[in-house]
């Protein structure tokens, strides 16, 4: 439908759903090509009609007027069409939009509401059954499926998509995926889009071997190429016909196609299946898969700074700034000085301010490997997507790296280079959970890695964010998600930290670890205040920045400011995180701190 609708000028930059509204003699029109073509099930123009979608379009309003259209446009189509035939109308619902928790901040009870009210809706227009099509995270697709099953008791084909490699877009093998999707018993198991008919095949046979439900396939038209700005798929439709053969050959009983499938690829298909009746597939054996997370290691087992917070120790952490090039030696210097002054840690920060600097993972790994200080580097959401983050997890536990702090991260448009795209398929509590699964020996597909990580994951806190209570659910949420301990954004009023402790109600749930800045001048005490997002910078901490003429005589004020508030807050705190260059951050701590 998608692709009928690109065709004829329906653009991507407009919700092809609400055609429906706009233009239902186009979709019918669309319908009636399909079933000239000989199909037996045509699909509503409904899978981006969740709420969610349509509420990021601005047509929220909409959402059961389309819907309902969508189904009834269908229907009208089948009785103009007067085939002669019975033809089945498919209610078509698709992914949501917005990961659902852990990896997003969807609610799980939110998620399915969205589509117990979809499925509701397209019943009420007259579908006969409902297709989940189109699925990356087999959690959202059994989500969908418990959704529907409540909503209505019309026939579901729960189908997913996949990569190259035949699995799930999640990295899910399409044995452990179906094994899976089968507990909770849909009338047909599937899969459609991404894909062209061989990967869908070889797919589908691994699929067959472990169920005895019917298999629904429908590939891509092959892969897209870009011509002049338009998506053309140059897939023949013999030969997605002669693989619609060889799937019904294989055992696969419903064939059709998704992307880039014309009412010529489905008349070819028909005509090559026509005389064929599905072969009866081996009798499937259905592995188990309960096993697969195990125990996560023990704080206290996860190294000296996890041991450290573990035991109450205060602990002690100094941040120090990738350089920009590839010499380490400076930051390296400075690491073996701070490990020689029992410094627990350093804190590496990723690109801070969305400027370029040496990989924090790299540089940490290095500097830990040669200075023999326990190294905690920045993981940020903004550059990379899910794959590339557990790719560089994976990567930084066989460097080394056992100790992490997980961040959202600053948008790129600040930085070095505002024009590069920001990525941010998760925020840090969709990455905590990500690491807790790696700590539990199992990948964002659950699949086994071979035992389970032994990562110390720490999360950024603000105490004084403008709005303490986004903040405070946010944090609650990442301690949910099994952070370990936090640390704050400068602080440079300890009252701020006190309000924040005060509104948990209780002892803080992970250590908290303070972050601490002395203020090198008035121009820099202007500049946190004024331009470092999160930060806050009390008016009296200007006044007393003011006036200071020498460098010498600001940066003694500003560690005198520093010492003031790490002691009135070290009897609150699990540790400090300092900021600055090594001198400073030992006048800061000298006769106060362990």
């Amino acid at each position: 439908m998608g692709t009928m609708l690109y065709e004829r000028g329906i653009y991507l930059n407009r919700s092809f759903e609400e055609v429906c509204l706009a233009d239902p003699s186009l979709v019918r029109g669309i319908h009636r090509e399909y079933l000239e073509a000989g199909s037996e099930v045509i699909t509503t123009n409904s899978w981006g009609a969740g709420i969610p979608k349509l509420r990021a379009a601005g047509i929220e309003d909409s959402f059961e007027p389309i819907n309902r259209a969508a189904a009834a446009i269908a229907r009208a189509a089948i009785e103009e069409a007067g085939t002669g035939r019975r033809v089945y109308v498919a209610g078509s619902i698709g992914p949501l939009g917005a990961r659902i928790r852990p990896l997003g901040p969807l609610a799980l009870a939110a998620a399915e509401s969205f589509f117990e009210r979809q499925a509701s809706a397209l019943a009420s227009g007259g579908v006969d059954l409902i297709i989940l099509e189109t699925f990356v995270d087999v959690e959202e697709l059994l989500a969908a499926l418990r959704a529907c099953r409540r909503a209505t008791g019309l026939p579901i084909i729960a189908s997913m998509t996949i990569n190259a490699e035949g699995s799930s877009l999640l990295g899910s093998e399409p044995e452990l995926f179906t094994s899976q999707i089968e507990e909770l018993a849909p009338d047909a198991i599937g899969l459609n889009c991404s894909e062209g008919p061989k990967t869908m095949l070889d797919a589908a046979e691994r699929m067959l071997r472990v169920t005895g439900l019917p298999l629904c396939v429908q590939p891509n038209a092959g892969a897209p190429a870009n011509i002049e700005g338009r998506n053309i798929y140059r897939t023949t439709p013999s030969y997605v016909a002669k693989y619609a053969k060889r799937m019904i050959q294989a055992g696969v009983r419903i064939v059709g196609g998704c992307c880039g499938t014309t009412p010529a690829h489905i008349r070819e298909i028909r005509t090559e299946i026509r005389a064929l009746s599905s072969s009866r597939p081996p009798e499937p054996v259905r592995p188990s898969f309960a096993a697969i997370a195990l125990a996560p290691l023990a704080l206290e087992e996860k190294g000296p700074w996890a041991s450290a917070l573990a035991r109450g120790v205060f602990a002690t952490c100094l941040e120090l700034v990738p350089p920009r090039g590839i010499d380490l030696a400076k930051t390296q210097e400075r690491a073996s000085s701070l490990k020689s002054r029992g410094i627990n840690a350093i804190n590496v920060p990723d690109s801070p301010r969305a400027q370029a600097k040496m990989s924090a993972v790299a540089a940490a790994a290095v500097i830990q490997a040669r200075t023999g200080i326990t190294a905690i580097p920045h993981i940020t959401c903004k550059d990379k997507n899910l794959l590339a983050l557990q790719a560089e997890l994976l990567g930084a536990h066989a460097l080394g790296i056992r100790n992490l702090l997980l961040v959202t991260g600053d948008s790129p448009s600040m930085g070095s280079y505002p024009d590069a795209t920001a990525v941010f398929d998760i925020d840090s509590i969709g990455l905590c959970s990500m690491v807790s699964m790696l700590n539990r020996g199992y990948d964002l597909g659950h699949n086994p890695i071979g035992g389970p990580t032994g990562f110390c994951y720490g999360v950024a806190l603000n105490p004084s964010a403008i709005n303490p209570d986004r903040e405070l659910e946010r944090f609650r949420r990442k301690v949910e998600a099994g952070a370990e301990f936090a640390i704050t954004q400068p602080i440079f009023e300890a009252a701020s930290l006190f309000r924040f402790l005060d509104r948990l109600g209780a002892k803080a749930p992970i250590p908290i670890i303070a972050g601490i800045w002395p203020l090198t001048s008035l121009r820099n005490a202007e500049f946190m205040k004024h331009e470092v997002p999160g930060v806050v910078v009390p008016d009296s901490i200007i006044d007393r920045m003011t006036g200071k003429e020498t460098k010498e005589a600001a940066l003694q004020e500003g560690i005198a400011i520093a010492r003031e508030i790490l002691a009135a807050i070290s009897g609150s705190i699990a540790g400090v995180q300092i900021s600055s260059s090594p001198a400073s951050a030992f006048a800061v701590l000298e006769g106060i701190c362990p």
